[in-house]
């Protein structure tokens, strides 16, 4: 969430920024309403100040006075109990604005960097660097059509359980999956991460907190009869494990990993990668989140960038880094590194995790501080994922598939796998 106060004084200056993100932001109509609340809180604080200064002379009065009831007094007293009725009016309409205001504020994506590649869509991101050799061969086997020969995955029977859209790992398949998420954990792990497994189901106050409300409503599954939704990612309920805490700043950076099953209804990209892993409504994810001091983020977003990396180098998966542009930002981030893994049936990277700073503006609208120099500053969060486990499977797949069918397990994979090839059975 933005900060009110700069938006109360300096809008032009809050449009202006966020422009970069590509498209036009008016927001007059929430600077009104901010100027209207200060106007109250000034109102406010008026009134109570004289209302001590009167409940002051009251009281000097009932000592001087021997009489509890003469005209003076209760003249003094109405007085009071009119400015107990005003400050009550005032305060009335001060929580109404409060909640149109920040219900208009939570509708503003954070600021983007000013080291974030100005642009206007994913044409205009930057690549920083290639890692790994591409396999690039003719003929090579889709991540579907080798999941199908060798019996990793069902997608026709998961639409009898549910939908479309949802896929039932079988065999070898769910077991390269745990064996996946267990490698990560492991390694996030050995790096100094805390391992956490939150609730799957979170109330709408941690999908605010996060960002997910409420511009992604129509993205989330909601349960009909509790205010809980299915967790879209483990960044929200990694969001809400401080919210509304001060954490002393001896204890940053706090690091966290989580594997989880995220939930998304993907919607609007209907027609798009019907087949196979890349685009579910349901998949695992090993999610990696950082709190930190504001001065430090920078040099985490570089560290979050680099522990997620160090998982597709030990897989040896060829990908490439990418700087998000301003106008292909997500709505929480300030600046995000894209990592993309290549898959040889396309020809080209996808997408596999994306790590971003966020700066304060998580903290601020779940309230997560710290204490610097004895007064509370809003705390820096970073995520990224590390990794998406259904595109690994993908890509390990497609990037180890054999000539007689079979495909090649990373070695480092192998003790968790059991295995170094998946074979027809």
């Amino acid at each position: 969430m933005l900060d009110q106060k700069l938006i109360r004084e300096n809008p032009k200056l809050v449009e202006e920024i966020l422009s970069l993100r590509g498209k036009d932001f008016n927001i007059s109509h929430i600077n009104k309403l901010t100027i209207q609340k200060k106007e109250i809180d000034i109102e406010i604080s008026s009134l109570q100040s004289e209302s001590k200064k009167l409940s002051k002379l009251i009281g000097q009065e009932i000592r001087n006075s021997n009489n509890p009831n003469t005209q003076e007094l209760n003249e003094l007293k109405n007085r009071g109990n009119r400015y107990r009725i005003k400050i009550s009016e005032f305060e009335d309409k001060k929580r109404i604005l409060d909640k149109q205001i920040h219900d208009e504020i939570s509708r503003l994506p954070n600021f983007p960097s000013k080291d974030a590649p100005v642009g206007q869509s994913e044409g205009d991101n930057i690549q920083i660097k290639v890692w790994g050799d591409p396999l690039k061969k003719e003929n090579l086997k889709t991540h579907w059509e080798i999941g199908e020969d060798l019996n990793l995955f069902d997608s026709v029977k998961s639409t009898k359980i549910s939908k479309s859209r949802f896929i039932t790992l079988t065999g070898n398949g769910a077991r390269l999956e745990r064996a996946l998420i267990n490698f990560m954990l492991d390694i996030h792990s050995k790096n100094g991460y805390l391992e956490l497994m939150p609730p799957a189901l979170v109330n709408s106050e941690s999908l605010q907190g996060s960002g997910q409300l409420p511009k992604f409503s129509s993205e989330s599954f909601k349960c009909d009869n509790d205010d809980l939704w299915l967790s879209p990612t483990a960044e929200v309920p990694l969001t809400a494990y401080h919210k509304n805490e001060i954490i002393d700043i001896k204890l940053l950076p706090l690091k966290y990993v989580a594997y989880s099953p995220c939930f998304r209804r993907e919607a609007g990209s209907y027609g798009k990668d019907t087949k196979g892993l890349i685009r579910l409504h349901q998949f695992n994810k090993v999610e990696l989140y950082w709190f930190c001091e504001p001065n430090n983020s920078l040099e985490a977003h570089l560290e979050i960038t680099a522990d997620a990396e160090k998982i597709l180098q030990k897989l040896n998966l060829p990908y490439r880094l990418v700087d998000i542009c301003t106008g292909d930002l997500g709505f929480s981030s300030s600046r995000t590194f894209d990592l993309e893994v290549w898959l040889p049936s396309n020809k080209c990277y996808r997408e596999i995790s994306s790590c971003s700073n966020c700066l304060d503006f998580q903290a601020r609208r779940s309230s997560i501080r710290t204490k610097v120099n004895k007064s509370t500053s809003f705390i820096h969060t970073l995520n990224g994922s590390g990794l998406a486990i259904g595109r690994t499977m993908a890509a390990i797949l497609e990037n180890g598939q054999q000539s007689d069918g079979s495909v090649k397990i990373p070695d480092v994979l192998v003790p968790y796998y059991g295995s170094n090839l998946i074979k027809n059975t």
